[in-house]
């Protein structure tokens, strides 16, 4: 979904996968300053970084990572599908990835597991220039609006459309590339974009000086989950406890960065050439903010999530088409290993920012 920037400075998932086989067993621990030994960790990402992965960095910074026995290594990704296929093929020990990729790799047999969704309630809208006037989805009828065949968004949105009284008729979907999304807006070929609330809508902001009004799903009648933590089976059987010390380590960077989302921000600093400017990472990170829980889960650890909305997300996405051959919860989200409640410590609740 960010085809738009390149990814000058990043390490391709090509030599990520070349780099990963020729490292052997010697090469997964390293000593801290302290002399504490770390077992070292890549996380692939969804794609370059953008605000959404402000916890990451902040988590290292603060070396949460580090108490978890924890050596960090951030990279790219490239899509969420690529990266359930990475994860899965033990090309990197973790993911960040969304919940319908991680759907569709296990329908395809691909051997990975969620540890824990993050983003519990979907980022997926409608973003258009208010000027539009665009105010609820009756507002749509007539218009054009770019979305990516085969990508969540457009396979959800008829689904949206229905739950509205409408019909997939009564919108115009003008098939684009992920890349050219915000610009046939801007350009005006188009009304609006399919695209996510914490991700598009904030960068259209900035490059076009013009308000953003969106239609989220989740606001409609249409919630599912979304991006959130995965491990293959070689991670997930073959290192011993550090599934759960990750899962525990990203919980707590995540609550510690919602606490402090300005220099959550900041240390992001760097992280990339093709870093979105400030204020756009900013709007970013405090649009992924809202996105944390569903009724169920709130008040509980970040990551912690429910049997029942995971059930609900696996339902749309079989209605949508991406599920095949849907499965028990359990084939997809493994809670064992997975996010627990954390509590907090004097250590915790003291981080400086």
């Amino acid at each position: 979904m960010h085809a738009r920037r390149l990814l000058t400075g990043l390490v391709p998932l090509a030599l990520v996968a070349a780099t990963a086989t020729a490292c052997g067993d010697d090469d997964k621990t390293s000593t801290s300053a302290s002399g504490k030994k770390l077992d070292k960790v890549t996380l692939t990402l969804n794609w370059y970084p953008y605000g959404e992965h402000a916890p990451f960095y902040y988590g290292r910074k603060q070396q949460i990572f580090e108490k978890h026995g924890i050596d960090l290594e951030i990279r790219a990704g490239q899509g969420s599908q690529k990266t359930v296929q990475a994860t899965g093929a033990g090309q990197t020990d973790f993911g960040w990835a969304d919940t319908p990729a991680v759907l569709a790799g296990v329908d395809r047999g691909v051997k990975v597991k969620s540890l824990g969704v993050f983003l519990q309630t979907t980022p997926a809208s409608v973003q258009s220039f208010a000027g539009e006037g665009v105010a609820s989805p009756g507002d749509l009828k007539g218009m054009t609006v770019a979305g990516t065949a085969g990508d969540a968004l457009t396979k959800t949105f008829p689904i949206f459309l229905e739950k509205n009284g409408m019909d997939v008729s009564d919108v115009e979907v003008q098939n684009t590339d992920p890349a050219g999304k915000i610009a046939a807006v801007i350009s005006g070929r188009t009304d609006a974009l399919l695209g996510y609330a914490s991700d598009q809508g904030p960068t259209m902001r900035d490059k076009a000086k013009k308000d953003v009004t969106y239609l989220r799903f989740s606001e409609h009648g249409l919630n599912f989950y979304s991006n959130g933590l995965i491990a293959g089976a070689k991670t997930l059987q073959g290192r011993g406890d550090l599934t759960k010390r990750m899962a525990a380590a990203v919980s707590e960077a995540w609550a510690a960065a919602e606490r402090k989302p300005g220099p959550a921000v900041a240390a992001m600093e760097g992280a990339t050439e093709q870093l979105p400017p400030k204020n756009v990472l900013s709007e970013q990170f405090r649009t992924t903010l809202t996105l944390l829980h569903t009724d169920a889960t709130k008040g509980r650890a970040p990551g912690a999530n429910t049997e029942a909305d995971w059930q609900q997300t696996i339902e749309v996405f079989t209605e949508a088409g991406m599920v095949k051959d849907p499965r028990s919860v359990t084939e997809y989200w493994d809670p064992a290993k997975g996010i627990k409640e954390i509590k907090e410590t004097k250590k915790t609740k003291g981080i400086k920012g």
